[in-house]
């Protein structure tokens, strides 16, 4: 019977698919590591109290990949190229969600709609990462050969998460609210149509390394066609609420630093 653990299972068991699938979640952290450490650098004077938190998020984004590549390094394989179809980052920026590459890569200060446009789009990606990791903590967070790496990212995500619900929280009650209502709903239709683009991209590709049947690889995109239609339908809803978490400063300077974590994580030393 296919099942999500069933197919990681497979996936993870062969070298070929199992580095593909680190080698883009590697490439997409190392990209999130470098658009938060330009942004924290281009933050406007009115949000420099932001500066640590988002220095924080993208040290975890940076660690995230450098994770993924440890366990490629530990199965004794290089990252390989990622395909475009499957760079979601890049597909969001092309739909134009989230700061603009070139904008990062300029001096200029970012405004404040920059930051409020940053928030929604991490607090709108950060719902899929975290919803993801849940997904595979469920399954493999006790897995001798990647439950650490999976217990660590998960919790990053969540903590990722909590701080977008909170920061965007305090500028609704600046006065933002129908701003940010109004990038959020832009931003949650477009991901879900670039999730789904991208999810059709790696199964494309993981169903050739695998060698997996037309049925299967038809019953798969099938299901991908499904949740896309559930989140267009209203699924999309989940992704644009905002609550104040239980997890409150979850990037703060008193939150876990990566000792902090790995207290905070007792397997993962």
């Amino acid at each position: 019977m296919l099942s999500a653990k069933s197919l990681f299972q497979e996936i993870f068991d062969n070298d070929a698919s199992f580095r593909l699938f680190c080698s883009i979640a590697a490439s997409g952290e190392a990209q999130g590591g470098w658009e938060n450490g330009r942004i924290a650098a281009l933050l406007p004077e009115s949000k420099r109290h932001l500066a640590a938190k988002v220095v924080r998020h993208g040290a975890d984004e940076d660690k995230h990949g450098r994770i993924f590549q440890g366990l490629l390094k530990k199965r004794g394989m290089e990252t390989a190229e990622v395909p475009e179809d499957t760079d979601y980052t890049m597909l969001l920026e092309g739909l134009g969600i989230g700061l603009a590459h070139e904008k990062l890569r300029g001096d200029e200060p970012l405004t404040e709609y920059d930051v409020l446009t940053y928030l929604v789009h991490s607090r709108v990606t950060e719902q899929r990462a975290s919803e993801e990791m849940v997904l595979l903590r469920k399954h493999f967070g006790d897995d001798p050969g990647i439950g650490r790496a999976v217990r660590i990212i998960s919790q990053d995500e969540d903590n990722h998460l909590a701080y977008c619900h909170e920061e965007l929280l305090r500028l609704a009650r600046e006065g933002h609210g129908r701003e940010i209502h109004r990038l959020l709903r832009e931003s949650a239709l477009a991901e879900i149509r670039v999730y789904r683009d991208v999810s059709l991209g790696v199964m494309s590709r993981m169903g050739q390394l695998l060698g997996w049947s037309r049925p299967k690889a038809a019953a798969l995109a099938a299901g991908i066609h499904a949740r896309y239609v559930y989140e267009r339908l209203g699924g999309w809803r989940r992704m644009v609420s905002l609550t104040m978490p239980e997890r409150r400063d979850a990037l703060g300077t008193d939150a876990a630093s990566g000792a902090g974590a790995a207290r905070a994580e007792p397997h993962a030393a």
